[in-house]
């Protein structure tokens, strides 16, 4: 994108909110752009987090983030049915561990029915050990909310950044927006990569939401970012873990939980600590050595498994306990702001909640014909992968060519990342996409080859290499 260019609507942030916006307004007769600081969608809060969608069980009820969250788990969960994302409802178990978060279960059982979920079941201490046998000494009684599931994350906003191209959505990446201003009942997007005339902008920026809100002299909320660092254990350990294990939440964070994955590892995290850079997202000493102490309580079995990676990602907290969306009157703009880690879970819903704001405020696009889900590669253990489907093999041999070993990826699937309607652009694009590198050896065996692959395919070396073995 260079010069002018007049839309109906930008969209500010390509992650799950951004992407989910973009999918929406694609049913629409209007024209959308959606415009990305990094050089691949999914590259913010989005791509670091625990992967559960959740029920909205633990919400502040009443809140606009519980009414989302509920209605959101509904369309994802069966979005991603259709899509071909990894799901798998494992189910949860809220573990009280001294007399203090024992005597606070009942009260977050009947949140849960505040909250529309009326499901969740006050266990004791037996109950809880028969559900997960490998937890450690000391559980005094437990919450258990069946609906609770795992889901790939990354397929997610890749199906919804590829159904919105499909149908005419205009992906900008590696252009930042550095001002918003006022021309008549448009906004002028001031960008890296030239400039945009929107008759409406929508803010989904995630950790620079706040910032954006700011351009149009709105300062309602400011985003604090709050780092949150995981411990990724080998699908050895997978066996340990039957569901998502979660601690008894406080006022600011979710807590420590244990939680299996889709691709068949376990998660142990996340930390929650306050932060003043928004790029701060490297894991620290500190940080892992409370997750493991965590851990050594919680379920002392774990620690003796193989770790295969740690990562940090970035909430978008702010002082408000609840989302902040809102259309100031007037103005062509909303503000998608402060969502925290419940946003996939809430993405569509979120989406659908925009459209009502921009319908009441005079947005009259004609409805057009949904398009199509898009059918992601199956990536989750318990999906049928690209080099067991000896019919596509016999089609395309490059489905029976391993390049992967740790995560059983094709050189098929790599093709098609890197050649895609929205193609991976980056070695960490490139593992969402795929898995591969993802696995146990990290890419120690496989990283010369998929950069190969990938220079061969796009014609160039992607930018983010610094971060692969030596």
């Amino acid at each position: 994108m260079s010069g002018w260019r007049d839309v109906d609507v930008a969209i500010i942030g390509a992650g799950v909110v951004g992407c989910a916006l973009a999918r929406e307004l694609a049913r629409f007769d209007c024209s959308v752009v959606v415009l990305e600081q990094a050089t691949d969608i999914c590259e913010g809060t989005s791509k670091a987090n625990t992967a559960i969608l959740h029920t909205g069980f633990d919400c502040v009820a009443g809140s606009l983030e519980s009414r989302l969250v509920h209605r959101g788990y509904e369309l994802l969960r069966d979005y991603a049915a259709a899509a071909n994302v990894a799901i798998e409802a494992t189910g949860a178990v809220l573990v009280a561990w001294d007399e203090d978060q024992a005597a606070s279960l009942p009260a977050l059982a009947e949140k849960a029915r505040a909250n529309g979920y009326p499901e969740s079941v006050l266990v004791g201490a037996h109950e809880v050990y028969e559900l997960e046998p490998h937890l450690g000494e000391g559980v005094l009684a437990g919450l258990r909310v069946p609906g609770e599931s795992i889901i790939d994350p990354w397929s997610v906003v890749s199906a919804f950044a590829t159904e919105a191209v499909r149908a005419g959505v205009e992906l900008c990446l590696g252009t930042r927006v550095e001002s918003l201003e006022r021309e008549g009942e448009c906004h002028v997007v001031c960008t890296t990569s030239g400039r945009v005339r929107a008759r409406w902008v929508l803010n989904a920026a995630g950790l620079s939401s706040s910032k954006v809100d700011g351009f149009c002299d709105h300062h309602d909320f400011t985003i604090q970012p709050r780092r949150g660092e995981l411990i990724v254990f080998d699908k050895l350990s997978r066996a340990l873990v039957n569901s998502i294990i979660l601690p008894v939440p406080t006022k600011r964070t979710k807590g420590v939980l244990i939680s299996p994955t889709v691709f068949g590892n376990v998660l142990l995290g996340p930390t929650a600590d306050d932060v003043d850079d928004p790029g701060a997202t490297g894991t620290t000493r500190e940080g892992l050595e409370r997750l493991l102490d965590a851990g050594a309580r919680m379920m002392p079995e774990l620690l003796d498994e193989e770790v295969t990676a740690t990562y940090a990602g970035l909430r978008a907290a702010s002082e408000h306990q609840d989302y902040q969306v809102r259309r100031h009157e007037g103005e062509n703009y909303v503000c998608i702001g402060a969502i925290r880690s419940t946003g996939l879970t809430s993405s569509m819903a979120l989406a659908e909640y925009v459209m009502e704001l921009m319908r009441s405020a005079g947005f009259d696009a004609a409805s057009l014909p949904a398009p199509p889900v898009p059918v992601m590669a199956p990536l989750g253990e318990g999906q049928r992968r690209r080099y067991l489907d000896n019919e596509l093999i016999a089609v395309n041999p490059a489905y029976g060519e391993v390049v992967c070993h740790c995560e059983r990826v094709s050189a098929g699937e790599i093709v098609d990342a890197l050649k895609g309607d929205v193609a991976a652009t980056s070695i960490s694009g490139l593992r969402r996409r795929t898995r591969a590198m993802n696995g146990r050896c990290q890419g120690f065996y496989c990283a010369a080859r998929v950069v190969a692959m990938m220079i061969e395919a796009t014609g160039r070396v992607a930018s983010d290499l610094t971060g692969l073995p030596r």
